[in-house]
């Protein structure tokens, strides 16, 4: 009987402690709660309503994002191979193999048989940065004037065959290197008219074995093939290697201003004529 009595306190007591507790817990009721809104200092029309009543429907993707339309910066042309003229000129006189490549690392490798020659198509590469490859055998037992002459041709043209149309080259270069004593300008133009202006005062007759009066006709022939303007003047100088070799740096820098690009130009021909080939 106590026992009884016990259980239905206990139960009772419990009951009462879960119905107190079920007033004491707040209600969470399954809707959304209402939030006032502010008024719009600049209501919406129905139309931007429609439009945003759309938009929120719609799925994010790539081509919802913003685009944009700015056009890409034009390049310059490509240079991934580079601008490479090869050259075989072949007479009763001389065989010459020409290679070239303006947009090099200045590798030299040239073999005339004609020491002081080869010497000086070094100073073309290194000072370039041209990759000038010169195979050449002639009749170097008479002297050194046609194998000299012929190597020239062929560079001219190695040279006009790389240039192609010239769209976004400089076109002109400038330089004045020093060796020692010695100062040499050269400006020139790859205008695809050939002429050479020349005012070397060079004291010698050879240097070493080579012959001091193919200098001359070295550029004349190059310019000849080439089309290009070409100026070289002496504005100091008593050594004769100095003379000379100061020469090829002054062309090869010069050379190098007038072949590289132009970002300015974007691809264009460096011509008021809108055209730029060898008469």
């Amino acid at each position: 009987m106590e026992l009884s009595i016990s259980s239905r306190l206990l139960n009772t007591s419990s009951a009462a402690a879960a119905t107190a507790l079920l007033k004491s817990k707040p209600r969470v009721h399954n809707r959304h709660t209402s939030i006032p809104l502010l008024p719009l200092k600049h209501p919406f029309s129905p139309l931007t309503l429609k439009q945003m009543s759309n938009n929120s429907q719609s799925t994010l993707s790539c081509s919802s994002l913003p685009q944009n339309n700015t056009p890409p910066a034009p390049s310059s042309p490509s240079t991934a191979s580079g601008r490479i003229g090869e050259v075989k000129r072949v007479t009763k006189e001389t065989n010459v193999w020409v290679k070239i490549n303006l947009d090099g690392t200045g590798v030299a490798n040239s073999s005339t048989s004609i020491p002081f020659l080869d010497h000086m198509l070094d100073q073309l590469a290194s000072h370039g940065l041209f990759d000038v490859h010169v195979k050449a055998t002639g009749d170097i037992h008479i002297d050194d004037h046609h194998t000299n002459e012929d190597v020239a041709l062929a560079l001219g043209t190695a040279l006009l065959q790389s240039l192609g149309d010239r769209k976004g080259i400089n076109r002109f270069g400038d330089f004045s290197a020093p060796l020692d004593e010695a100062l040499i300008h050269v400006s020139l133009d790859l205008s695809g008219r050939p002429h050479l202006s020349y005012d070397l005062n060079i004291p010698t007759a050879r240097v070493g074995t080579y012959d001091t009066q193919l200098v001359e006709h070295f550029f004349q022939s190059l310019v000849n093939t080439s089309g290009m303007t070409l100026h070289i003047r002496q504005l100091a100088g008593k050594n004769s290697h100095h003379i000379i070799e100061a020469t090829f740096k002054a062309f090869a820098r010069a050379l190098r201003q007038a072949t590289e690009y132009d970002p300015r130009r974007l691809g264009t021909i460096p011509s008021s004529k809108g055209v730029l080939s060898r008469s």
